[in-house]
């Protein structure tokens, strides 16, 4: 934060609060101000012009700073330490502090002895009007709480509480700064308009007819054309709020019209009964004052359906346009969810046009500035996920949800599905070398094998000649078949089954040296009739058995 040297109410004060975006301004920058509307606001910002300050006015701000000093020593006994008055800047946003301890981790803001602000104090719970000024004072200072006062000056009426930064409203209010400076840009501000005033249209002439017993003296006739006249010149096309209070003038019009008609006939038939002339023509303009009564009083009512309508969809429009307009800066396949917006909820109870935008503008505001906010949390873990992910994208196709999480959940997640899964790649390494030194240990078995003299096979070893014993000549037997084979029952056996039954390793080359082809193969694997796995066994036997006859014979 950057103090300034300026003391609150000096005109260097109020050339700084020009410049800049201040705490007292947020709660109408949000939508939330009891005294200021958020389009004043931007016609005040964009003008420069800042309304002057009534006698009253003046009053309470002055009651407002004297409560303020008595009231600062009672917050100093609370918290133990000295308050000082500061004006701070950082960036563009100001804060104006009733105090602020000598470290700046804590600040003091007081409030005019109020019962119903000091109902909110002692339950602890702020109305965004009071809320979002104590949320820029702490993000402008970087103080860690506020000591929110409201009093006279006097202990008996005094009442304090603790405000600390609550998580996510200071992002908010720098999503909302960031779209109302956009908004002022391109801002113009509208001509101030007076409170509309229904205006009926002009006064009939007083109907006068005498009767005896028939129509002696009348101006019924003129009465007549200057009526028609009167009720062809009413304006049906409502537009602006002077139209709807004209409208509703002249619906009140119509009705007098009717009743003073009603009592002129009454009148007549308390002179005589037989004047039909005369009653047909007043019911004439009765009936048709009625009609046009009828007429503009559905006609307002439809056409006040109608502009809150057009001001609803007005306003949805706007808020998908800036949506669609955020969508292009996030890149193809990253989209923004859906941003609610309750226009028909904000207008409720608005009467005029102008009430009517204002509830709208203010609610698409607040639209906008979350949409602003939730997009620069996607943008924040669209960069993650390029700064970390990048080599593993195929990792994250569910980037649409994880770009909604906050950014730190992100990071960590990022960096768990990495670690998984080299872990994952790491242990199929392992495995596939252990894979590779099987085969290539069976390799070098094969090989050795195959080095060694080529066996004689015997018909039958009758005895196994002791050392003592001189040992015979070396035998070559002619190859015989050990057993007969047996019927193909159609079972197969693996190789590796093979193997894994006689607990040593065996190849198909030297099946094949023994006698024994697959017939058949699934995959890599090669298959062989089971019903020969006792001849294999036999044949290793006899095999085995001649290799030692030769050795003896050595």
């Amino acid at each position: 934060m950057q103090v300034h040297n300026v003391q609150q109410g000096t005109p260097e004060w109020h050339a700084l609060r020009a410049n800049h975006f201040t705490a007292s301004e947020a709660p109408a920058m949000m939508g939330a101000s009891k005294y200021q509307s958020r389009t004043d606001l931007l016609t005040q910002k964009k003008t420069g012009i800042v309304p002057e300050v009534t006698a009253a006015q003046q009053n309470l701000f002055d009651l407002g700073h004297a409560t303020e000093e008595m009231a600062r020593p009672l917050v100093e006994e609370l918290i133990g330490e000295e308050l000082f008055p500061i004006v701070g800047t950082s960036g563009n946003l100001l804060a104006s502090l009733d105090g602020a301890t000598m470290l700046g981790d804590t600040l003091f803001e007081h409030k005019l002895w109020n019962e119903k602000v000091a109902s909110q104090v002692r339950t602890g719970e702020l109305e965004p009007h009071y809320y979002w000024q104590l949320e820029q004072q702490l993000l402008v200072s970087g103080a860690e709480r506020v000591i929110f006062v409201c009093s006279d000056g006097t202990r008996e009426n005094f009442a304090s509480m603790e405000y600390r930064p609550v998580p996510g409203r200071a992002e908010q209010l720098i999503a909302g700064w960031k779209q109302f400076e956009e908004e002022l840009a391109e801002f113009v501000p509208q001509e101030t308009k007076v409170e509309a005033v229904g205006l009926a249209p002009e006064q009939l002439p007083a109907l006068r007819v005498e009767v005896t017993g028939m129509v002696k003296a009348s101006n019924l006739d003129e009465f007549k054309r200057h009526a028609l006249a009167v009720l062809g010149s009413i304006n049906t096309t409502l537009e602006s709020d002077q139209d709807f209070a004209d409208a509703d003038k002249t619906v009140k019009w119509c009705g007098d019209v009717e009743e003073r008609l009603e009592l002129v006939k009454q009148q007549i038939l308390g002179q005589t009964t037989d004047i039909d002339q005369v009653f047909r023509t007043i019911d004439e303009i009765s009936a048709q004052t009625r009609a046009k009564r009828l007429e503009l009083n559905k006609m307002v009512e439809s056409r006040k359906k109608s502009i809150r309508e057009e001001i609803v969809i007005s306003a949805t429009k706007a808020l998908q346009d800036h949506i669609d307009q955020i969508n292009a800066t996030l890149g193809g396949k990253i989209r923004m969810p859906r941003v609610p917006a309750d226009f028909a909820n904000a207008i409720k109870g608005k009467k005029t046009v102008a009430s009517l935008q204002e509830a709208a503008d203010t609610e698409l505001a607040r639209a906008k500035i979350e949409a602003s906010r939730i997009a620069d949390g996607i943008r924040a873990n669209i960069a993650s996920l390029n700064e970390l992910a990048r080599a593993h994208a195929f990792l994250f196709h569910d980037a649409q949800d994880l770009v909604l999480k906050a950014n730190d959940d992100l990071v960590a997640l990022i960096k768990l599905r990495i670690s998984e899964h080299e872990a994952a790649e790491a242990e199929k390494r392992r495995l596939a070398a252990e894979q590779a030194e099987r085969e290539a240990e069976a390799e070098r078995q094969l090989l050795a094998q195959q080095q060694e003299p080529a066996p004689v096979q015997v018909q039958q070893v009758e005895q196994i000649y002791s050392p003592e014993e001189a040992a015979p000549a070396p035998v070559a037997a002619e190859v015989t078949q050990v057993t007969q084979p047996a019927a193909d029952d159609g079972q197969r056996i693996k190789l590796g089954d093979i193997t894994a039954r006689l607990g040593f390793t065996l190849t198909a080359d030297f099946l094949l040296s023994l006698g024994f082809e697959p017939v058949e193969q699934e995959r890599a694997a090669k298959l062989y009739r089971a019903s020969d796995f006792p001849r294999i066994c036999a044949a290793l036997i006899t095999h085995i058995q001649g290799v030692q006859l030769n050795q003896a014979a050595a």
